[in-house]
């Protein structure tokens, strides 16, 4: 009997916002704050969060308080190593339709580096991202150039970029529309412009805060947590303070894929099972001393190919 009550208390949600050990939890009877039931934890996951925003769940009463006892299974997910933790994963978010990646190229700088990592992880989990240049206003004719030349780049490799002025209100519209009715991952390094953005879309949300840090008998680190807001009829889903991309099952011999201006040539090489790093024959090789593909993008490849476990949070 008291199982047959359970079964009918049971109730699906969306996870919303994490914190640590308590999730909040939106479904068909309101917020829920919920923890974990506990064997959940230990079904095979290698990741630091088990539960993530954007996920799916089923909750169920527990005692005064509510409990997620399972996760529906994910559509796709964006995943990183987690910080100082090579062997672990840290998931940022579940379920997601879009990733706006926003990155600067001065104060601060978004390294071309971290933009590749994060691309070939949403090529690999069949995330869609749209590239956005933040600041635009602010630019010097002498970092416009560099702005025309990093559009073609992504632009070549097979990537929207949209330029973002707060100021002149260039690319607001373009990327109001996208979010509508979606859920979008919005990502991109400490600074560079998210709750500007997010602001000017919708005055009345607030994303500036968001990092967490707690205390650890051998030390503090900085946890980050995302959080996903309602806006045009969809979400979006912050996740703050992200400072490097260390990816995580990714294997090599796959890692051409999800470079797409990469993956169009590899059919020329001449030997099927090419590595483009140092066969004759080589399309890719070819291409990247002929400038078709951009040797930012190639050194990326060649980096992530030679993981050294260093480039983490």
């Amino acid at each position: 009997m008291n199982q047959d009550n359970n079964t009918q208390q049971r109730v699906e949600g969306i996870v919303i916002s994490s914190t640590g050990s308590w999730y909040e939890v939106d479904t068909e009877h309101g917020r829920l704050s919920c923890r974990i039931r506990g064997r959940l934890r230990l079904k095979g996951v290698r990741s630091t969060n088990p539960v993530v925003v954007g996920d799916r769940v089923v909750v169920e009463p527990d005692g005064d308080s509510s409990a997620i006892v399972e996760i529906i299974p994910r559509r796709n997910y964006v995943i990183r190593r987690a910080s100082n933790l090579s062997k672990e994963s840290h998931i940022i978010a579940a379920n997601v339709d879009h990733a706006l990646l926003i990155v600067t190229l001065h104060a601060p700088s978004t390294p071309k580096e971290f933009v590749d990592r994060f691309l070939v992880t949403c090529e690999a989990y069949k995330v869609p991202v749209t590239i956005v240049l933040g600041k635009a206003d602010t630019l010097t004719d002498e970092a416009a150039e560099e702005a025309t030349e990093f559009t073609a780049i992504y632009e070549d490799a097979g990537y929207e970029v949209i330029r973002l002025s707060s100021i002149t209100g260039e690319g607001i519209e373009q990327i109001r529309a996208m979010l509508a009715g979606h859920t979008t991952l919005v990502a991109g390094n400490s600074g560079v412009g998210k709750s500007t953005l997010v602001g000017s879309i919708d005055p009345t949300l607030d994303i500036r805060t968001g990092e967490i840090s707690e205390s650890h008998h051998k030390g503090k680190h900085t946890t980050t947590f995302s959080t996903m807001y309602p806006i045009e009829g969809g979400y979006i889903i912050d996740t703050p303070g992200i400072k490097g991309f260390g990816l995580i099952d990714i294997d090599s011999k796959e890692l051409c894929r999800y470079f797409p201006e990469m993956m169009r040539l590899a059919p020329d090489c001449r030997f099927y099972n090419c590595t483009h790093t140092h066969e004759p024959g080589c399309a890719v090789q070819e291409a990247v001393k002929e400038g078709i593909v951009a040797w930012s993008r190639y050194e990326s490849y060649l980096k992530i190919l030679d993981e050294d476990d260093k480039y983490r949070k």
